[in-house]
């Protein structure tokens, strides 16, 4: 799995016209799953990002988790975070989970990070989606379930 995490004051994601998740301060997760991603990388990947201390304590360091500061995270699904752009001008997608397999693993991500106890909104699982955040910070993490970056 990959995962693009910020840190955010608000957002949202609209779809044909309707708001379909929206929070305030929390995170935002672009999360794309890999062909060979399994459900436990998806119990993982929420473990880890619930409990990333990227949010300001008192003196203003990093010192906080999103379960700390009662916030919300925004999941959204995002394929494209496989693309591969070193060939050729158009990315290749062959590293991305197929659809049935992304949608199912996407799910039990989303059922993970709601058993950590955090106030969880979603997009649509291949839809096509505006999302509107608002970066504090900014705070822009990136993430691999494999650890290549």
């Amino acid at each position: 799995m990959r995962v693009v995490l910020q840190r955010v004051t608000q957002a949202r994601v609209v779809v044909d016209g309707k708001i379909t998740g929206e929070i305030g301060p929390g995170l935002v997760v672009l999360i794309a799953v890999g062909r060979g991603d399994a459900a436990v990388a998806a119990g993982s990947m929420a473990e880890k990002i619930v409990n990333l201390r990227i949010f300001g304590d008192e003196q203003g360091k990093m010192n906080r988790s999103v379960l700390d500061t009662g916030g919300a995270i925004l999941a959204v699904s995002q394929f494209t975070l496989y693309g591969d752009a070193r060939g050729q001008r158009r990315p290749s997608f062959i590293q991305a989970a197929a659809p049935e397999a992304g949608k199912l693993l996407y799910e039990e991500f989303v059922k993970a990070l709601h058993g950590h106890g955090v106030r969880v909104e979603t997009g649509v699982f291949q839809a096509h989606m505006s999302v509107e955040l608002t970066n504090d910070g900014p705070v822009t993490i990136l993430l691999d379930s494999d650890k290549t970056f």
